[in-house]
């Protein structure tokens, strides 16, 4: 049997939390703000630019079917140091003049780094917060949200300080190659959270598996299309880079600040349904008045979508470890829901299109409106009582293995 090393303390253990979730989102909400920039200098149109975010998603999605197998294999320490690495080469590489295309390829990269800490890191949780993980579990997403607000509001920042757009996407190598230091010095060495996991055709077999991919990915596709076309949207009304990039800085800031009060407040019942459905009433009355009345309220209706986005998507995690007691069972379920990205992937896409063909953003705002209201009646289905019996997974597990 492999010597277990030490586990470190609660507060080194968050503290990685903090800074992986932290490094999680800038590389993508960077880009909007600078969008008018990034067009002018490589000629991407919208439907192009849409890839920045869609291709990542795609990847976050693909990696999300392999998440525990990968941890069976090198580890859960090993998966997410090199998928640290990998977002800080990544993120140095837009230092480098190259076309849209070279540049999409790097937001590519950053996505393969950030999909399979996404696929790992649930697991970890749930194995060194057991009895904490609605909590940790929305500290990990609201430091997630956090650094959204942070790259949507630096990047331009330093942009306009610099005179450079490049370094404007570049500077969140910084945070991720601290994130690096931080977690090769107090990650464990070794593999607890992954030794036991369900392989993917048993969890595939379960309708439950599919509702959870379903709901999550149409709730992340609502974030996708607002950190790829919020700031540009206010652009096109007539405001600034800056500016357009506050708007979506307080989106992700709200977002940051229910990420990890709403999972507090839900902890104190099983059932999670009326707390996703609040979080669902923000997002739908935030996108009616995106599409109605932009100007009238800017920033409450980008505090009203980023409190129900950033409410949401803890508690979708939440849900999908409350299906188990095992860690490693938990975490292999809550990896393949993220499987959801796949779905979430398209929207920002399909927003483009309806831009290219009403000449406006209202068509995609209403359509995230009908994706929220769709994952609220989706969500009827997560009754605690339900999760032994829906999914039976011990017997079909060890027939599976």
């Amino acid at each position: 049997m492999a010597k277990q090393s030490r586990i470190p303390s609660t507060a080194l253990l968050l503290s990685v939390v903090i800074l992986v979730g932290m490094n999680l989102r800038p590389f993508l909400t960077v880009v909007g703000p600078l969008a008018t920039d990034i067009r002018d200098a490589t000629g991407l149109g919208f439907q192009s630019m849409s890839l920045f975010t869609l291709v990542p998603m795609v990847l976050m999605g693909l990696l999300a079917l392999t998440g525990s197998r990968l941890q069976a294999t090198v580890g859960a320490r090993s998966a997410v140091i090199g998928a640290l690495v990998i977002l800080t080469l990544a993120s140095a590489l837009r230092l480098v003049p190259m076309s849209g295309i070279a540049l999409i390829a790097t937001a590519a990269l950053c996505g393969l780094g950030v999909s399979i800490i996404q696929a790992t890191f649930p697991g970890i949780i749930k194995a060194y917060f057991p009895r904490h993980v609605a909590a940790v579990m929305g500290l990990y997403s609201s430091m997630l949200m956090a650094g959204g607000a942070l790259g949507a509001q630096i990047g331009p920042a330093v942009a306009e300080t610099t005179g450079s757009w490049q370094l404007g996407l570049a500077w969140t190598t910084i945070p991720a190659l601290a994130a690096v230091v931080v977690s090769w010095m107090v990650l464990p060495h070794d593999r607890s959270t992954s030794s036991a996991g369900i392989p993917v055709a048993v969890l595939l077999r379960r309708p439950r598996t599919w509702l959870l991919i379903l709901g999550f990915g149409l709730m992340n596709g609502g974030y996708s299309s607002v950190i790829a076309w919020l700031a540009p949207y206010y652009q096109s009304l007539g405001w600034t880079a800056a500016a357009s990039g506050s708007v979506l800085a307080t989106m992700a800031t709200c977002q940051a600040i229910a990420a990890v009060s709403i999972p507090v407040l839900a902890s104190r019942s099983e059932d999670r349904r009326l707390w996703i459905w609040l979080t669902l009433m923000m997002q739908i009355a935030g996108f009616a008045g995106l599409a109605l009345a932009p100007l009238t309220s800017p920033l409450g209706w980008a505090a009203l979508v980023g409190a129900g986005l950033g409410g949401c998507f803890p508690l979708f995690m939440v849900v999908a470890l409350d299906h188990f007691e095992h860690p490693a069972h938990a975490g292999a379920l809550s990896a393949l829901m993220q499987g959801g990205f796949l779905i979430a992937a398209i929207p920002p896409w399909l927003v483009a299109v309806l831009h290219d063909a009403s000449g406006g953003f209202t068509a995609g705002w209403l359509m995230h409106l009908g994706c929220a209201a769709s994952v609220a009646i989706l969500s009827l289905r997560f009754a605690p009582h339900s999760y032994a019996r829906v999914m039976k997974i011990a017997a079909a597990a060890r027939a599976d293995i």
